[in-house]
């Protein structure tokens, strides 16, 4: 599968407060590829019945298949193709369910010039409400090489 997507921004382009969104409406085929190809299996996800009589009384989407649109922001958008990811923090504040739409959305919050590192602050949000944040740190590609 291949999908055009411009070129990705050098680390020399990034500046403090850059910001970029996505929105996404998850749907229940795409949280049943999710199980399958995760292996994650857990009936709150999938089963009906099973997860009506779980605090969140309906399916609700796996925390990572919401956490990969984040990904999707920072491998398209920004900085884009080329940057390689370094770590991830998460927290998960609200479920998200099949219909909603989940705006992504990801804001340079520190860079380091040395390493070539930007760290991002990560936030999804349903509505007003966010549903998932954390902070991204990558490493970006430069317009000067390394000696």
């Amino acid at each position: 599968m291949t999908s055009k997507v411009g070129p990705g921004l050098f680390f020399e382009d990034l500046s403090f407060g850059m910001e970029a969104s996505i929105a996404h409406t998850v749907t229940a085929q795409e949280i049943a590829d999710f199980a399958r190809i995760s292996g994650d299996v857990n009936p709150v996800h999938l089963d009906e019945a099973y997860a009506a009589a779980t605090p969140f009384k309906q399916r609700i989407a796996h925390g990572i298949l919401t956490a990969s649109y984040i990904s999707a922001v920072l491998g398209t958008k920004l900085p884009g193709p080329g940057c390689i990811y370094v770590s991830q923090t998460l927290s998960f504040r609200a479920p998200v369910h099949h219909g909603d739409e989940v705006i992504a959305t990801v804001r340079i919050t520190d860079l380091i010039r040395e390493k070539r590192r930007a760290i991002f602050h990560c936030v999804c949000k349903v509505g007003e409400k966010a549903v998932l944040e954390g902070e991204a740190v990558l490493t970006v590609p430069s317009r000067v090489p390394r000696k």
